[in-house]
């Protein structure tokens, strides 16, 4: 395969891995949104209205309340007129079956009665007569109209003007003709010939009521979209509370309906995806090399993620305000652990992402955003404690502030400042305190080391540094002198002096495994001479290889083991090199014996390291220390590791290196000035 496809694999590959890592991400957090989240909130009549002002998210029926909408129902069946139909043929039919069953006489009572009892049914009849159940369930009200049909024609008539069965059967026996023989009447069951001849009409009574009954409007108006519903802070009064009681069924209902939920899924994996998408051309484009480091890229996705989540819990169980989230804690650890756009970027990122589950986002992005900026300021290295509590207290206050703003802008009386929102920002202040210990799992989860970290490395009493300065002393002390000038050029240049300070303590580590055959460590015998220079190179070169090892065994961190393992590059131990090429003209070099194993620097501060460390240490074998001769010590060795291609893989620029060369010159003629000789003081004679 040549090499151009090589390439084009590879930028193939590395297309498809950040595609996969966008779609992973997009897909996580659109399952993690809530579907409802608009309509998550808790409303209690007479209390203050604890969230962020509401408008309407769309059109909405005011619905009545379940009592209103009882009191109307009742209210229209108590003015209800059922429909009743006459039956001519009950008359009939009841007043001959009379006549048949009595046509031999009724016993004790004159053969005339059976005409005028059935006189008396007659006009019984003629009065209309419904069922004693049926007047019962319109509660005995007299004043109660009915409507009775008569062929194409309904007439309403009073329930007063009508008999029911058990009234008619009273009515019958209250006649003055019929009270003489009464008793021998009661015997005759009269009441089996009286029968309901007004009979309800239940289909077209039921299709009247439901008629009447659909036509009480379940809404007593409707919100506008856009339109005010409740300020943050306003008392919750009865009209407030049934809007926001329609807007929760509104949305329930929208819910529940298939095609509004597809289409919201659709609008937030539209609206995650457009915003990860950016989130991963930027890194590609301004941040490439970290996704050259899979723990980067993997902690950067993941705070996405996981403050999402958080504030998908939160809004989906209204468990307590958004504010009470520290999102600044995001462009914190961003910050410490890797740059200052990337943080902000990402804390945009986020905070817009969380955004679209809330009601009213504007508020919440400027807020948030904000307070993400002053976290950023406020810790651009983390080095003391101190550092995190100031960083706490500022974004709380930037927040309260800015909040603060927001509520005067809104307000037309002081009256309506709601401290609430406050509260939350202070628990939020407090909560950022706990970025300290966090910091501490972020690192070891991710493999970041922070310059806390380096500082307790850093610390002479180290066991590794300790045990440097009884074995090999003079390495030592080299290490703190190539450390004190690389943290020189490292804050001139703007890179990370902390870390090549820290870097620079345990570049020589491997030393101490043979400290005497170091030139720093050597006092009056040299164990090289009893060495062939292909030997002493093999030495020499070993001590990045076991400061590797050492490094390893003491759990150094990756970033400390890459300044071991480049402060020499991919260069040679010229001294035996040199040497051994005079002593051997016409000999074929293998040049590899006397080659480090590199390699070559790849971070501004391992090149800074390198500059320092070979500056310092041939720094000391000058005859003469005068401006020209540091000077043209520090330009020949810089501008020969320039030649050598030393720095051809890492970041620094020709201004890079020629701040470094001032600042090695300036620093070498303060170390090594001319001091004044003292003058001795003369005897005086005789004395």
């Amino acid at each position: 395969m040549s090499l151009s496809g090589f390439k084009d694999d590879f930028s193939w590959r590395d297309l498809l891995v950040r595609i996969g890592i966008t779609i992973l991400t997009v897909a996580i957090i659109s399952w993690m949104m809530p579907r409802d989240s608009r309509s998550n909130f808790r409303t209690e009549q007479g209390k203050p209205w604890k969230y962020s002002d509401l408008t309407a998210p769309f059109d909405f029926p005011v619905y009545k309340s379940d009592a209103t909408m009882k009191m109307e129902k009742d209210s229209i069946l108590k003015a209800y007129e059922p429909y009743y139909k006459y039956n001519k043929d009950i008359e009939a039919t009841n007043v001959s079956k009379f006549v048949s069953d009595f046509s031999d006489g009724i016993p004790d009572v004159p053969d005339d009665y059976i005409s005028i009892i059935a006189n008396r049914l007659h006009r019984l009849y003629q009065t209309g007569i419904i069922s004693s159940a049926d007047y019962s369930k319109m509660g005995n009200d007299t004043t109660r109209t009915i409507l009775l049909v008569d062929g194409k024609n309904a007439v309403p008539i009073q329930l007063g003007g009508i008999l029911s069965t058990k009234a008619a059967y009273e009515l019958l026996f209250l006649d003055k003709a019929m009270e003489a023989f009464r008793p021998a009447l009661q015997k005759c069951n009269l009441n089996e010939y009286i029968q309901a001849n007004i009979v309800y009409d239940k289909e077209r009574s039921e299709s009247s009521l439901n008629d009447m009954l659909s036509s009480v409007p379940l809404a007593m108006g409707v919100m506008q979209k856009g339109q005010k519903i409740i300020d943050r802070g306003e008392i919750v009064n009865e009209y407030t509370y049934r809007v926001l009681e329609s807007l929760k069924k509104e949305n329930e209902k929208r819910n529940s309906d298939e095609m509004q939920i597809r289409l919201t899924v659709l609008g937030e994996l539209l609206y995650v995806l457009m915003l990860i998408s950016f989130f991963t051309i930027y890194l590609s484009l301004f941040r490439r090399d970290y996704f050259d480091k899979p723990r980067s890229v993997a902690m950067l996705y993941t705070l996405i993620i996981l403050f999402t989540g958080l504030t998908s819990l939160l809004v989906h169980n209204t468990i307590g305000h958004v504010y009470i989230i520290p999102y600044a804690m995001v462009p914190m650890f961003i910050r410490v652990f890797m740059d200052s756009r990337t943080a902000f970027y990402t804390h945009i990122i986020m905070v817009m992402t969380c955004a679209c589950m809330l009601q009213h986002p504007f508020e919440f992005i400027i807020i948030e955003t904000v307070s993400g900026l002053a976290a950023i300021y406020s810790l651009r290295e983390l080095q003391y404690r101190s550092q995190i509590f100031k960083t706490a207290f500022l974004v709380a206050l930037v927040a309260a502030v800015m909040n603060f703003s927001y509520d005067l802008i809104r307000m037309s009386a002081m009256e309506e400042f709601d401290a609430t929102p406050y509260h939350y920002i202070i628990v939020n202040g407090i909560l950022l305190l706990f970025a300290y210990p966090l910091l501490y799992i972020i690192e070891k989860t991710f493999g970041f080391t922070s310059d806390i970290s380096l500082i307790e490395l850093s610390n002479t009493n180290n066991p590794l540094l300790r045990r440097m300065s009884e074995v090999a002393p003079g390495t030592f002390q080299h290490s703190i002198q190539v450390g004190n000038l690389a943290a020189e050029i490292a804050n001139k240049i703007g890179a990370k002096s902390q870390l090549v300070r820290t870097g620079a303590l345990y570049h020589d580590i491997g030393k101490m495994l043979n400290p005497a055959y170091y030139t720093e460590n050597q006092s009056g015998i040299n164990p090289h001479a009893s060495l062939t220079e292909v030997e002493s190179a093999s030495m020499i070169i070993s001590h990045v290889t076991e400061g590797q090892k050492m490094a390893e065994r003491y759990n150094l961190p990756s970033v400390i083991r890459d300044f071991i393992s480049t402060h020499h590059g991919q260069g040679k131990t010229k001294y035996f090199y040199i040497k051994y090429k005079n002593e051997h003209p016409d000999e074929d070099i293998d040049e590899l014996l006397f080659t480090y194993p590199g390699p070559n620097p790849f971070t501004r501060e391992q090149a800074i390291l390198m500059m320092a460390d070979s500056v310092e240490a041939t720094s000391r074998s000058l005859k003469d220390y005068t401006e020209t001769t540091i000077r043209n010590m520090v330009d020949s060795l810089i501008d020969g590791m320039v030649a050598d291609g030393f720095f051809r893989e890492c970041p620094i620029t020709f201004r890079d290196i020629s701040y470094a060369k001032t600042v090695l010159i300036e620093k070498l003629k303060t170390i090594y000035h001319a001091r004044i000789s003292y003058p001795t003081l003369n005897k005086e004679e005789g004395k």
